[in-house]
């Protein structure tokens, strides 16, 4: 006797995309995910997407580290911090004997 597919043996389709609901969310991670929302002109529905992809190997597009933006191309020439980090790297024989 042939099966019959699942809606018609009374049990749901499968929705090609579900629903969930997320409770307990802290305080903190709801504050960061709102604020890096806002900044990069997103939903927190994508941003939630984004990171459940993420999170099971599924590639959403290349991961972008923007924590030290701010500081690319600030970096000032100081003879004296140069001469620190050689003193740093300076091996003393002494303790290695």
């Amino acid at each position: 006797m042939p099966t019959l597919p699942a809606r018609l043996a009374g049990m749901p389709k499968r929705a090609s995309k579900v629903q969930y609901t997320i409770r307990g969310v802290p305080a903190a991670v709801d504050r960061a995910l709102r604020a890096r929302a806002r900044r990069e002109q997103r939903s927190l529905n994508e941003l939630a997407l984004e990171a459940l992809r993420r999170s099971v190997g599924d590639e959403v597009g290349p991961l972008v580290h923007t924590d030290l933006d701010p500081f690319l191309g600030t970096w000032v020439e100081d003879p004296e911090f140069d001469a620190a980090l050689r003193e740093q790297d300076r091996v003393d024989p002494s303790l290695w004997s």
